[in-house]
């Protein structure tokens, strides 16, 4: 045991000391338009990769046609979970690329490849039509979908911290989160306008792919705002002998364990609540149009909690952020649930939505700026990328498809509450490690 403490204890002083490490050099402070831009591309490509598992029983039936529906959502999840695997390849690769050529260019290339992905999720015909064809191209959409994602948090999330005023860090990179919230938002309005319009065969045939064709629309946007960022990427004093992936593991690597334990538990948690208008669905059997409430819900609280996590942890520090609301939801979510499940109501719904999100937002925000600010310039986005995309990869493709499977087969539909107090301690315990970076 003693060793154990020794090792802990030396591997946070590694950490502590790159932190104090970081270089406080004055950067020009960005406008309320480079803002605007950041954020509105980061939310199209949420808004493209997310809407996916909102509709996810439409396209299991449009893809993946079975006589059995559960089998077939267990499918549809599976693809989604797909999505998943090119993430840390983005991550890796455009993260990399962002440290070496700039956050500007990486982010174009980002939003470039996620057209092509939602493309090919919008316009690829169902099974029916083209027969095995069309689920092998869902997938392949899903993977530049996935890679596309992976590349684009690290850059985004970087180019926020480095822009913003010292005192103010949380608040900017908190339009991460918030950006996210934002397109579950959309995502939600467009579901229910589309649940309330059209009619249950007519959601299954041709009407989840309104949303998709929505993203379409509005990408060629982003690309245009986009390329008037500015870049915040500092020249490098010397040239680096050693690429970012590799330096990042030989100089921060305590940073990276505890980084894949905190994005672990967020991940798992953001999932559980974007999983909340399917669960609706399938595990309390309630409309479309009452479901699909839970994703309006699900946009509002991530946008509010984003912004109240960071700024309170401009005031606060980022460690209080990040445990004493995860703390507190370790203790609320199974009795929230129980009473979801005995409810059974739309209020019901949107509240156990509204107060699970908020929380998990929060704590979010606030973790996500400690996490860049550990690490260097020269490695920033990669750094941010490659923690960000292996958790998610790892837990946030699997969490839906491990839930469905859980309440399918154990019949509890008290198995998402359970996940997430599992991964909240191991969580806990990371943040409680983590040194605080705020003054850093």
């Amino acid at each position: 045991m003693k060793s154990i403490s020794v090792q802990a204890q030396s591997e946070s002083d590694d950490i502590s000391s790159s932190t104090r490490a970081l270089p406080v050099t004055p950067r020009p402070v960005m406008g309320n338009w480079a803002i605007a831009a950041t954020v509105t591309g980061n939310a199209i490509e949420f808004f493209d990769f997310l809407t996916y598992s909102f509709y996810a029983v439409y396209i299991g039936r449009a893809f993946f046609p079975t006589h059995n529906d559960f089998f077939s959502l267990l499918l549809s999840l599976a693809t989604f979970g797909v999505g998943f695997v090119t993430r840390p390849l983005g991550a890796f690769l455009i993260g990399a690329f962002a440290d070496r050529a700039g956050r500007r260019p990486a982010l174009m290339v980002t939003i470039s490849l996620m057209t092509v992905g939602t493309m090919g999720v919008a316009l690829t015909p169902s099974y029916a039509s083209i027969g095995l064809s069309a689920p092998i191209i869902l997938v392949i959409a899903r993977l530049v979908q996935g890679l596309a994602l992976g590349g684009e948090v690290g850059p985004s999330t970087a180019l926020l911290l480095e822009a913003a005023p010292l005192n103010r860090r949380g608040a900017y990179v908190s339009w991460q989160g918030a950006s996210q919230g934002m397109a579950s938002l959309v995502a939600g309005l467009t579901g229910l306008s589309l649940a309330l319009i059209l009619d249950e065969r007519q959601l299954a045939a041709w009407g989840w792919r309104i949303p998709f064709l929505f993203g379409l629309l509005i990408i060629p946007v982003g690309l245009y705002i986009r390329r008037r960022l500015p870049e915040t990427l500092e020249a490098p004093k010397e040239k680096k002998e050693i690429g970012a992936v590799r330096l990042i593991w030989r100089h921060h690597r305590p940073a990276l364990w505890l980084g894949l334990a905190i994005v672990m538990c967020q991940t798992i948690s953001a999932y559980v609540n974007s999983y909340m208008t399917t669960y609706a669905l399938t595990a309390l059997g309630m409309s479309s149009s009452k479901s699909m409430m839970a994703t309006v819900v699900l946009g509002i609280a991530t946008i509010a909690g984003a912004k109240l996590g960071g700024r309170l942890s401009d005031r606060f520090g980022r460690k209080p952020l990040m445990i004493v609301p995860r703390v507190v939801l370790a203790l609320a979510v199974y009795p929230a649930f129980l009473f979801l499940i005995h409810a059974r109501t739309e209020l019901a719904l949107a509240s156990v939505t509204a107060t699970l999100t908020l929380l998990t937002a929060m704590g979010t925000a606030a973790s996500m700026v400690a996490l860049v600010e550990i690490f260097p310039n020269a490695v920033r986005s990669s750094g941010m990328a490659i923690t960000n995309a292996v958790s998610v990869s790892l837990f946030g493709g699997t969490t839906q498809f491990v839930i469905a499977w859980l309440i399918g087969t154990t019949g509890s539909s008290l198995s998402p509450a359970y996940y997430v107090i599992a991964s909240s301690i191991i969580g806990i315990w990371a943040m409680y490690k983590l040194p605080e970076t705020r003054n850093t």
